[in-house]
Order: C-alpha cells, then sequence, then structure tokens
C-alpha cells in the first residue's frame, strides 16, 4: 500500500477537514482510495468537505496540474461507510469502469456487523426496492409496485459474538442503501445503523458497514486490479481481531 498522503490547509483557499486518505493503488487511469467514514462522496447539501473535491485538489497539488484536475466518479458509497473506492484519471478509464458497473462487471465485496443471527449461514437475498427521494429512505415493496427496481446481494455468515453477527456481502446489484434495507428488513439491522436500525441503535454509534474489496478490469491493460480494504481496529470490528479477507486478495 502506499503511504497515506498529507494534503494539508495551506493547499485549499478554503477550509479543509479531510487531512489524510491512504492511496490503496494509482497508476495513469485509476485512484484507489480508503473513503474515510462520515465523508460524502461529492459535494451535497451539507457543503461539508467531499472525498471527490479533495482528491482533485490533491491530485493537483502533487503533480503540480496548473488547471482542474480530471477524476470521475464512477460508483459511491453511503456517506457513513467507509472503505475501498476508485476513482477514473481519464475520460477513458471512467467510460469503460462506468460500463462494466452497469454490466455488473465489478466485483464488491463488503462486511458488515448486524444483530441478531441469520437463520442460514449462507444465502442469496432479493428483494425490491423504492427510494422516496424527498426523505432519503429506501424500502422494500411487491415486485409490481411502480418504480420497483430488483436488488441481490448473496452472504455468509464469518463470525459471531454475543448478540452480533459478521457477514462479509457479495453486492450482486448496486441500489441505494441496499444492504441496509435488505439487512433491516430482516430483522438483522447494521449495527450502529439510525436510519433503518433506530430502534436497536443508539445515537452516537458509528454504523458498521464497511468497503472490503473490490476488483476492476483494468481500462487499458489486459489485467484486473484487486484491491483491499481492512475495517478499523475499533469496536464492533475488534470483537473478531483480525477480519478474514477472501482469499484471492
Amino acid at each position: 500500500m502506499i503511504d497515506c498522503y498529507h494534503f494539508y490547509r495551506v493547499c485549499f483557499k478554503g477550509v479543509l477537514e479531510l487531512k489524510n486518505v491512504p492511496i490503496l493503488y494509482e497508476d495513469n487511469h485509476l485512484l484507489f482510495v480508503e473513503k474515510p467514514v462520515n465523508v460524502p462522496v461529492q459535494e451535497d447539501r451539507s457543503k461539508d468537505q467531499d472525498l471527490l473535491s479533495f482528491l482533485k485538489e490533491d491530485i493537483k497539488y502533487r503533480y503540480q496540474k496548473p488547471g482542474k484536475a480530471y477524476l470521475a466518479l464512477v460508483h459511491r458509497l453511503d456517506r457513513p461507510v467507509g472503505g475501498v473506492m476508485v476513482f477514473s484519471k481519464t475520460s477513458k478509464a471512467a467510460s469503460r469502469l462506468s460500463n462494466a458497473m452497469r454490466r455488473k462487471a465489478v466485483d464488491k465485496k463488503y462486511l458488515a456487523v448486524v444483530r441478531g443471527r441469520p437463520a442460514k449461514n449462507h444465502d442469496v437475498l432479493e428483494d425490491h426496492l423504492v427510494k422516496d427521494k424527498r426523505r432519503n429512505m429506501v424500502y422494500t415493496v411487491h415486485p409490481n409496485a411502480n418504480k420497483a427496481k430488483k436488488a441481490v446481494l448473496e452472504y455468509e455468515v464469518i463470525g459471531e459474538k454475543n448478540d452480533l453477527s459478521l457477514l462479509s456481502i457479495n453486492l450482486h446489484t448496486g441500489k441505494p442503501h441496499q444492504i441496509r434495507v435488505q439487512l433491516s428488513s430482516r430483522n438483522w439491522p447494521l449495527y450502529g445503523d439510525q436510519k433503518y436500525g433506530k430502534k436497536s441503535n443508539q445515537a452516537g454509534q458509528q454504523i458498521a458497514l464497511w468497503s472490503q474489496t473490490l476488483a476492476v478490469d483494468h481500462p487499458t491493460k489486459n489485467e484486473t486490479i484487486k484491491i483491499k480494504s481492512q475495517p478499523p481496529n475499533t469496536f464492533p470490528w475488534n470483537l473478531w481481531g483480525q477480519v478474514p479477507c477472501p482469499s484471492d486478495y
């Protein structure tokens, strides 16, 4: 892993909130980083420092670019979620990665700590979801409901402790809030999720959802780039010590 880069206040004209973000892999076309928790991926109504703007400024600073740095967002993580993300540094990479995302040709695996214990150690969950944009909430609905979109994920229970279960999740579709909604609808709310598990969680608890691995075909090379990011050594992750990572990473 490349050392964390440090981008200090003097490099910004405005107020800097992010100070260091681990770079997991970088070349001329791709930039993989570890997204910090509670940071928006792109600018939103909060006007808090967002990751995309931060990375553009960092590229401009590190490579001494005279104009604006190009960096494209090709997928998203919810604000409270941390872990590996990929950005495109060229328009060619952006086009090819976006197409791969649409074709579901990108391998994405997550870790989640949920309250309760799933009945099966391994299962595939299928639901239909609808998003209420005004409330920024997603709901499970009947398949024939208006604007319903199919959501599929596969999970495996890889640890248990007290009333908590550690799940490895293979995301087959990428719908907003998908993991959080599909699990909470089965009474397995994520630890710390205030939106979809407020009856089980307390204010101030950090949501336990982490983007652990991401594999994409390189846009210009005949190879697959596989990157991993381990969750922090904090509760509840540290209940299981070193969280296992897929053997092919």
